[in-house]
């Protein structure tokens, strides 16, 4: 539980960095940063340990809907030599507590993403007779190159680019805060390393003058 509280509050720490390009230029004349130019939506704030927790609550997702949503989390972060599937390091339960949330944020993102699961079986079923996650992998890929990366779909694919969107931005935001992820972005965390350590070249020291003190 402390795990998932963590990567939740790391999650909501970035959707308010990414949020908030608040407008904190100084005025001329002035040295303390002006007012934002608009209010923020979701602030940061310390949290109130006297209060009591709200949760945990009910997950929104039924069985069929998680079922969908390994599927689609995997086929975007599959486990390669680079680090592990989503699935394996809990993205789709992620996912889910994400949405079921009582905040208004995940609830407008829940709205998406289980929207955009009926809407992306509805497809399958349109093409294959199938739902998602009894697709082939170059069936599935097919679906899912209608709906990502493109600046204008079809009309007929606008709710499933919204959906893919907003799905792949909480995948990668719950996989790569979990710390079997951490080495796929370089992260090698707190070791030792081989020295030696030679220090500041002596060229270096004498230009600053820095011999008496180095």
């Amino acid at each position: 539980m402390s795990e998932n509280l963590s990567r939740r509050h790391a999650l909501k720490w970035l959707a308010g960095t990414v949020a908030a390009p608040i407008a904190l230029k100084a005025a001329p004349g002035e040295t303390e940063p002006a007012p934002p130019a608009y209010p923020q939506r979701y602030t940061l704030h310390d949290p109130d340990f006297s209060k009591a927790l709200s949760g945990p609550w009910d997950k929104l997702m039924t069985e069929a809907e998680l079922k969908t949503t390994t599927a689609l989390a995997d086929l975007i972060l599959p486990k390669d030599e680079h680090g592990p599937a989503a699935s394996e390091v809990g993205v789709p339960a992620f996912l889910n507590e994400w949405i079921s949330a009582p905040y208004e944020r995940q609830r407008e993102d829940g709205e998406v993403i289980r929207g955009g699961l009926a809407w992306l079986n509805t497809e399958c079923f349109k093409r294959h007779a199938k739902p998602f996650e009894e697709l082939t992998a170059d069936q599935q890929s097919a679906i899912v190159d209608d709906i990502c990366g493109l600046e204008k779909p079809k009309p007929e694919h606008r709710i499933g680019a919204a959906f893919f969107t907003t799905f792949r931005q909480l995948c990668l935001g719950g996989y790569y805060t979990h710390s079997a992820t951490w080495k796929g972005l370089g992260y090698i965390g707190n070791i030792s390393l081989g020295g030696p350590y030679p220090g500041v070249p002596q060229d270096i020291i004498e230009k600053y003058g820095l011999q008496e003190v180095a």
